[in-house]
């Protein structure tokens, strides 16, 4: 819970998300696809994010790993 209170905390935790969702996807697209609305409808619109911007996802994960490694 306090990944909601540091803003980098959260951009990681937005990104993984993102990334695992549009992974689970790939792999099983019927397991996202049958719950496009209501709540479970955030997990299938992080795949849709992950799958349409992937090289603005990838490059802001390249960002965040370097920002976590080299600038901590």
């Amino acid at each position: 819970q306090s990944a909601i209170f540091n803003f980098q905390s959260l951009l990681t935790v937005i990104l993984l998300l993102i990334c695992t969702c549009a992974y689970i996807r790939s792999l099983a697209p019927s397991l996202l696809d049958k719950n496009k609305s209501g709540l479970l409808g955030i997990f299938w619109k992080c795949a849709r994010i992950g799958e349409r911007k992937s090289p603005y996802v990838a490059v802001c994960c390249v960002v965040m790993a370097f920002s976590i490694l080299f600038m901590q």
